[in-house]
């Protein structure tokens, strides 16, 4: 008996999903199975506001940079936590290698809220030096994979 397993999802259809989220207002664009899409996000009432790029290659994984402000320079002395790169700071809002995010998933259903509530750790980890949002840790054997969807490999 073989299982259904519903095609991975378009570049369009990512791009229509994204442009119909309220909590991402913001533009984008797609080019040759790709997209990247711009957008503000406040995680809490009393936070700042944050600038994002999420970028999306069919066969990938999104990938989520803060443009503004610079995470780096709010975090120093201290090294960002659980994030693929210092800078551009590139976030971790997922287990790659688990399957937690695949291409079956809508962008803005998923990668778009995660982005909110790493935001949302991020700025305790700022006051209280401990970071409290959980996950494991992205690892140099998992940095040099992370490109790729965990169904295309």
């Amino acid at each position: 008996m073989r299982i259904y397993r519903p095609p991975p999802l378009s570049v369009a259809q990512q791009y229509l999903a994204l442009r119909s989220n309220p909590i991402c207002v913001g533009e984008g664009q797609m080019r040759c199975g790709s997209l990247t899409w711009e957008y503000e996000v406040q995680p809490s009432l009393l936070s700042r506001t944050y600038d994002i790029r999420i970028s999306y290659s069919v066969g990938k994984k999104p990938q989520v940079l803060v443009r503004n402000p610079s995470l780096v320079e709010l975090a120093r002395p201290r090294r960002l936590p659980h994030v693929y790169q210092q800078d551009p700071t590139l976030l971790c809002l997922y287990r790659s290698t688990k399957g937690d995010w695949t291409a079956r998933m809508h962008i803005a259903k998923t990668i778009v809220p995660w982005t909110a509530l790493w935001l949302f750790f991020f700025e305790a980890w700022l006051a209280s030096n401990e970071w409290k949002g959980g996950g494991e840790h992205p690892s140099d054997g998992d940095s040099r994979r992370r490109d790729l969807d965990p169904e295309e490999r």
